[in-house]
């Protein structure tokens, strides 16, 4: 420990969280749900106002909308939805050659080639069970992490901000970790059970964890503003190709992206400047806008690269800290989410000794695969947006493919995470998918019953022989019976906390037909809860 670091008088915390971005909010949210005493330190003063992500993919407004935020979700949707209107009212598509506004439903893009909503098959069955979430997609990043924020604190969560994280000691009980406020007054130290790193790309946490961080190289230069601009009257909405490159413009008012294969910045960290994003969009685009005032800006490069391992010993990762990628298709902001709806209710579960610190290893073994996907996804974008001969030829046939229903239908299904499926024990077709939102005949929904990140126990047979299974489970499994007119074939469904299917069974004996083989909910229970209490 440094010599000029005093010792906090705080008690110790479970859990510290490093990074009060989405992925850090909703983490500490989903710890304090299942039981965690958390603290979440920030080195920033505020949320940070710089464009960002600007969608949000069904697997994360599902996530949301379970935890009862689907009405602020759609608010904010509804705000960004009419200033996209209005951008295409004014813009439309660039001169004469102005498109229609597109339907309000989010249909996304692949490597700037765009979706129509009106060639999606929504009758696929991966869409079925979402629930009322079909209508809320474009969320900026900044107005999501001021929600999740109110989310944390109504929950009783503790952010510190202008604290950084500096360093840290790991042992087998703990954590001791460094911080420095950011007002000049003394470092000092906080211990906790668990530390998790949501600190971004550049992560600290998983710098001095040690976990290595192999990738691809990046080969691309972006840039993304929201700017004060002249002369873009020549300039089409949406995503275009070019001679030289990739840019989009809209869906926001002053919203420009440019794309350049000139490998990647020199440097990240210092400002963009009007002269320099104006370059940048005079060579992509071939039109002479000026750039006036820079409200918002960054760069990006498609730096491809994720973590060996998303823990070592009491150090985790999270979101941009255990994978990074380029930004096309939105999926790292969904990435981080799924990571943290998976980690928060096991890592409470542990903390609380309800259940073995090996429920951390399926963590890693459920969020890696899909993490490694997302890196996949996003080089084929690169490969596709290139603008070379052979990538052009490529991308050629990618658009006519995208411009069939099957092929826009495959597309949005992988856009939207609707595919993602865990691996678990069972043989039933819901089981370690994301369970679908039944409308019971109550009037309620199955999201409304998981608000308080328990997991539920869905008896839809009225069989007190299965509610049993739930005693010694109090606390930690929700248990209701009920009756869901719209599939009868349904027996009963285990749900995690992050409301993916633990077991499920259809109508007649247990283990028959297609519900799952043997002592299905017991061994589900003590698989994803540990032994009942008084086992």
């Amino acid at each position: 420990m440094d010599a000029d670091t005093n010792t906090s008088s705080d008690s110790n915390y479970d859990v510290l969280v490093s990074g009060a971005g989405p992925v850090g909010l909703l983490l500490a949210a989903e710890l304090t749900l299942g039981g965690a005493r958390v603290l979440v330190v920030e080195r920033l003063a505020d949320v940070d106002e710089t464009i960002k992500a600007g969608g949000l993919n069904s697997t994360t407004t599902v996530a949301l909308y379970r935890r009862g935020l689907l009405p602020e979700l759609s608010g904010i949707h509804e705000e960004a939805m009419g200033r996209f209107k209005e951008f295409m009212r004014t813009h439309g598509g660039g001169g004469s050659k102005a498109a229609p506004v597109p339907p309000p439903k989010f249909a996304g893009h692949f490597s700037g080639i765009m979706l129509r909503a009106d060639l999606l098959d929504e009758s696929d069955p991966a869409f079925a069970g979402l629930g009322p979430v079909d209508r809320v997609g474009l969320v900026p990043q900044a107005p999501l992490e001021r929600l999740l924020g109110r989310h944390a604190e109504a929950l009783g969560v503790e952010v510190r901000r202008q604290v950084e994280l500096t360093g840290f000691d790991a042992d087998e009980e703990g954590v001791t970790v460094r911080l420095a406020p950011a007002d000049g007054t003394a470092p000092y130290t906080v211990r906790a059970g668990w530390l998790v790193g949501c600190d971004g790309g550049r992560s600290l946490v998983r710098k001095l964890s040690g976990i290595g961080f192999p990738g691809t190289a990046p080969e691309i230069t972006g840039y993304q503003a929201i700017a004060d601009m002249t002369g873009t009257e020549p300039l089409r909405g949406g995503w275009n190709t070019t001679d030289v490159g990739t840019y989009a413009f809209g869906p926001l008012p002053g919203r420009i992206l440019t794309v350049e294969f000139d490998g990647p910045p020199a440097d990240r960290q210092t400002p963009v400047t009007a002269e320099e994003l104006q370059a940048s969009v005079r060579r992509v685009t071939g039109v002479d806008v000026t750039v006036g005032t820079v409200h918002s800006s960054t760069r990006f490069t498609d730096n491809c690269r994720q973590a060996d391992t998303y823990r070592a010993g009491r150090v985790l990762l999270a979101g941009d800290a255990a994978h990074v990628h380029s930004p096309f298709g939105g999926q790292g902001l969904n990435l981080g989410v799924g990571d943290a709806m998976n980690l928060g209710w096991k890592l409470a579960l542990v903390v609380r000794g309800r259940a073995p610190v090996e429920l951390l290893d399926t963590y890693t073994a459920e969020r890696h695969p899909i993490g490694a996907w997302v890196l996949d996804w996003t080089r084929a974008q690169i490969a596709v947006m290139r603008p070379e001969p052979h990538s052009r030829a490529l991308r050629e046939v990618v658009t006519d493919l995208a411009g069939t229903v099957d092929g826009t239908t495959y597309l949005v299904k992988r856009i939207s995470g609707v595919w993602q499926h865990y691996d678990l024990p069972g043989d039933h077709p819901l089981t370690g998918r994301s369970a679908p939102d039944l409308e019971l005949a109550d009037g309620t929904r199955l999201a409304d019953h998981l608000h308080h990140g328990r997991a539920l126990l869905l008896d839809l047979a009225d069989d007190p022989k299965l509610r049993s299974r739930a005693e010694g489970y109090e606390g930690v499994v929700d248990v209701l019976t009920a009756s869901c007119p719209g599939r009868p074939e349904l027996a009963a469904l285990l749900v995690r906390p992050d409301g993916f299917t633990a077991w499920a069974a259809d109508t007649g004996e247990e283990g028959e037909g297609s519900g799952d083989s043997g002592d299905g909910p017991s061994d589900a229970l003590r698989l994803w809860f540990g032994a009942p209490v008084g086992a």
